[in-house]
């Protein structure tokens, strides 16, 4: 099967749909992929080989039969390890939670179940969601580079979507941690609406702030996941009632006559030189296209970036009362950083992020009166040196701040984001290009980031020269 496993999700389907390919034998070949390369990338922290294969042989049987559910069925996808699947351990990249073997599903976990996926295994990320590892688990490897940044905590996700180690993957963001390891790794993520995705049997980093999303090769496949899980969920209070849309009804439309927002000097705030010059390059490849570009001023945003790691913090410190501060010394060093600073925040501190918040939606809205959607960078930087940016390194708040100046506004706001590839740095590492949409707007996102991936060939690279 040379070649199968950097095709995208969509030929995938495509083929089992026909029985051109069959999901016993695209499941046994990726399981024989990750036992060949997880020890290098560390991108899987369980593998579910038994349960994958007993999947693939149901829906083989149900294809067969004529009972083909979608484009997902007979699909190996992996999922980030702090989604609950009944009977499987949900270890959040922490020792504290190693062999915690949950009830039930997670409510995502269900409707790719229902949809006919393949469930691999689970992925690693960092502790607890935030941005350090644990000192005694495994940390995914950068594959355009052993000694790079692998983007934080959905990084088992992005990096198993850029070896062809799954044809899509979940990951969770709170502040980045969709956008960051999808810019870094050279993938696509959706960090769609808040609401929009069921956080039930997902493991809180921070309540208010989290998005579970897809990351996969290309648009079009993100944009499939996403259809597949989304839609409302008693289990979730934050879960968002209403018909789900259909999130590919604008992918072929192009971008003749969208206006495309952009503000230079939000682009250029705390980001690299060569990630803002990609980012102006994309508009005027997407003016090429058609697109309008107009200038919008979002600076106003970068306020709530001050609270992120305010709020991060107090919220965390609520889902984990029961093991912090008795179980302590467990915890690794940049998340136990955070649950001690946790009683030092105030009421006046959280009151202020709110304003900051308001603040921040009015200047989005005014932007969106004059634009259908927004870009700016993906992750401020080409991926760090990993001794500029070590496994244990704790941020000082305002360097944090700083790092989440792309990101953590659309946490706080709820707006929807896709994080494309949109080129190479000198060094020859990825970058990312952010399009941001209105609420509920992820067809017109979509379809925009589609046109432009459709025009460049960023995200048909693979790393390293890694093989199918």
């Amino acid at each position: 099967m040379s070649g199968i496993h950097f095709k995208q999700l969509t030929h995938i389907a495509q083929s089992i749909k026909a029985r051109k390919l069959s999901p016993v034998e695209i499941t046994d070949s990726l399981l024989a992929r990750i036992e060949a390369l997880n020890p290098t990338f560390h991108a899987y922290s369980h593998v579910m080989v038994e349960r994958a294969r007993t999947q693939a042989a149901k829906a083989e049987q149900e294809i067969i039969q004529g009972d083909y559910k979608g484009p997902l069925h007979g699909v190996p996808i992996a999922i980030k390890d702090l989604l609950d699947i009944a009977g499987e351990a949900t270890a959040c990249g922490s020792t504290i939670k190693q062999g915690a073997v949950a009830s039930r599903n997670a409510g995502v976990v269900d409707r790719l179940q229902n949809a006919g996926a393949i469930i691999v295994g689970k992925l690693n990320m960092t502790e607890f969601a935030l941005s350090g590892y644990h000192p005694d688990l495994p940390v995914p490897v950068n594959p355009w580079g052993a000694d790079r940044w692998a983007g934080v905590s959905s990084s088992g996700s992005a990096i198993a979507a850029a070896t062809g180690l799954a044809y899509g993957t979940l990951g969770s963001d709170t502040g980045g941690s969709i956008r960051f390891p999808s810019a870094v790794n050279g993938v696509v993520g959706i960090k769609p609406t808040f609401g929009t995705i069921s956080k039930h049997g997902a493991f809180p980093l921070a309540y208010t702030l989290d998005h579970i999303g897809p990351i996969t090769r290309s648009v079009e496949d993100a944009a499939l996941m996403l259809q597949a899980i989304a839609g409302f969920d008693a289990g979730d209070p934050f879960s968002r009632r209403g018909a789900v849309p259909n999130f590919t009804s604008k992918l072929t439309a192009g971008v003749k006559g969208l206006r495309v927002g952009i503000d230079d000097a939000y682009c250029a705030t705390n980001a690299h030189p060569e990630v803002t010059a990609a980012v102006h390059q994309a508009a005027a490849q997407l003016a090429k296209l058609g697109a309008k570009l107009v200038p919008v001023n979002i600076m106003a945003v970068l306020e709530t970036c001050a609270y992120w790691g305010a709020v991060v913090a107090a919220e965390a410190a609520i889902a984990h009362a029961e093991t912090f501060p008795s179980q302590a010394a467990d915890y690794g060093p940049v998340f136990r950083a955070a649950l001690e600073a946790a009683p030092s925040i105030t009421g006046s501190d959280y009151a202020r992020s709110r304003l900051a918040v308001a603040r921040a939606s009015a200047a989005f809205r005014a932007a969106f009166d004059v634009a259908d959607v927004l870009l700016c960078p993906g992750a401020p930087l080409p991926a760090m040196p990993l001794d500029e940016f070590p496994a244990d390194l704790v941020l000082p708040p305002e360097e944090v701040a700083a790092f989440v100046g792309f990101a953590a506004p659309m946490n706080f706001t709820g707006h929807p984001t896709i994080s494309v590839p949109c080129g190479m740095s000198s060094e020859g590492l990825p970058l990312g290009l952010q399009f941001v949409g209105r609420h509920n707007d992820e067809a017109t996102l979509i379809g925009a980031a589609y046109a432009y991936e459709q025009a460049t060939e960023w995200h048909t690279l693979i790393p390293n020269g890694l093989k199918g």
